[in-house]
């Protein structure tokens, strides 16, 4: 199982700034991808970015540029850092983990945080 805990969200003016953190804990065998998702009321949970452990990463067009993730392997964290923050980017993020129990298993599973609230200011 794996344990996913965020921190870094609040409350910021548009143009600012805000980085995001994302622990893992547990017992697994390997994190094969881990992304940052995002909610916003009324609307559909979105892919922001995902990152390989090997540190493919891909973007959603409307962070392209802006954003930025990244992970600490050694530490089981991923991060977020978001740059020039707009309204739209208003959202609760969510820290998701798709891990490996076991070495003789390839079988992967998904894992999602509680979740962080970013609210952007006009």
């Amino acid at each position: 199982q794996v344990q996913l805990v965020e921190s870094g969200g609040g409350l910021v003016q548009a143009g600012g700034s805000l980085r995001l953190s994302c622990a893992a804990s547990g017992t697994f065998f390997s994190i094969n991808v881990m992304a940052w998702h995002r909610q916003a009321p009324g609307k559909q949970r979105e892919l922001v970015a995902r990152i390989t452990k090997g540190g493919t990463t891909n973007y959603a067009d409307s962070v392209k540029g802006r954003f930025t993730i990244s992970r600490d392997n050694a530490e089981n964290t991923l991060y977020l850092q978001m740059n020039t923050l707009e309204p739209d980017d208003t959202a609760v993020y969510y820290c998701n983990a798709v891990a490996q129990r076991n070495s003789w298993s390839s079988v992967e599973y998904n894992y999602w945080g509680q979740g962080t609230q970013v609210t952007v200011s006009s």
